[in-house]
């Protein structure tokens, strides 16, 4: 771990300034950035303790909710707002990490964690163009079971690791971001970035900017929703396979629906193909295996991870069907 200084703020004006330094990081509950650091992969000069800003709030507001990005992630899964109408935030945050780690880790910080791909956290034996961009991506011939098949690149083909940040993008989230010049808002879906030629670039956080808090939209799909994750063990492991599903059934009819996809994108993948073919018709196993397959015609495996298209379509199938309260 190279040397750093470290300074604790209470305002979110002081936390700006200081994050604003060349070689800054912000840290709350530090769960991965903590371990970037000690792995060497993260080097930061200055560290800024965010934890005493008043940003922990879980409230209503007009349309929906707001969950601060210093609420904790045990916190928002148990909030009766957050269970009663937005439960796949809950199921996928309880799905997360371990209830050690979800009382520490915050929310902001969890969607901004980055990459298990070895190759990234490993320094000694392989290139990583996340790391070093330019230098190439081990994975694509490396061992690569539990990586990407949407959204790669030849660049990088690593697998975004966030629970939560597949339900929020499922659900509309919409973030506040907070910089020197004022507050802005980016869409879930548009604040990740798939790799393409720059896999260093994970996100749309400049330095400096703060993620003040996530709102959630008020929906019947959101009400309705649900988060399935498919893992090689039952606890403290990441997504093999996993989807957040919403559904607004009236009628016999799928009125909206709300897909998303984890451990198989780059981000986590809003799943837009499968959201269109599900959207005015009746439940049916055919019709969530039609949608399930549309969403996969863009999937590139690699020679380890080829299983991860079928169980992804048998995931949202199942995750579907479960919401449908089970179909023929």
């Amino acid at each position: 771990m190279n040397p750093f200084d470290y300074v604790r703020v209470e305002s979110a004006t002081a936390a700006i300034t200081s994050g604003s330094r060349a070689g800054a990081k912000f840290i709350a509950g530090g769960t991965n950035l903590v371990d970037l650091m000690k792995c060497d992969v993260e080097r930061p000069l200055h560290v800024v303790d965010i934890n005493a800003l008043p940003l922990a709030a879980i409230e209503r507001v007009s349309g929906g909710i707001r969950i601060d990005a210093l609420a904790k992630m045990s916190d928002v899964a148990s909030h009766p707002l957050v269970t009663r109408d937005f439960p796949a935030i809950s199921q996928a945050l309880l799905a997360s990490a371990s209830p050690q780690l979800r009382n520490a880790a915050s929310i902001g910080g969890n969607l901004m964690q980055r990459t298990r791909c070895p190759y990234f956290r490993e320094l000694t034996f392989a290139p990583c163009n996340k790391r070093e961009p330019g230098s190439g991506c081990s994975a694509i011939d490396g061992e690569n079971r539990t990586h990407a098949i949407l959204g790669t690149s030849d660049a990088c083909i690593a697998t975004h690791p966030s629970d939560l940040a597949v339900a929020v993008a499922a659900l509309d989230g919409v973030l506040t971001i907070r910089s020197a010049n004022g507050e802005r808002k980016v869409a879930a879906t548009d604040f990740h970035l798939i790799p393409g030629r720059t896999p260093h670039l994970e996100h749309d956080l400049r330095h400096g900017e703060l993620i003040t808090s996530l709102f959630l939209p008020d929906a019947a799909h959101a009400q309705h929703s649900a988060y399935l994750k498919i893992r090689d063990r039952a606890a403290y492991e990441f997504a093999l396979t996993a989807a957040a599903a919403g559904l607004d059934i009236s009628g016999g009819i799928i009125r909206s629906a709300r897909v998303a996809l984890g451990g198989v994108g780059t981000k986590p993948w809003r799943a837009r193909a499968a959201e269109g073919v599900l959207s005015g018709q009746r439940p049916s196993a055919e019709l969530f295996r039609a949608a399930a397959d549309a969403e996969l015609q863009a999937a590139k495996p690699h020679e380890q991870n080829k299983f991860k298209v079928e169980l992804v379509k048998r995931t949202l199938v199942r995750a579907l069907t479960d919401l449908a309260g089970g179909v023929a």
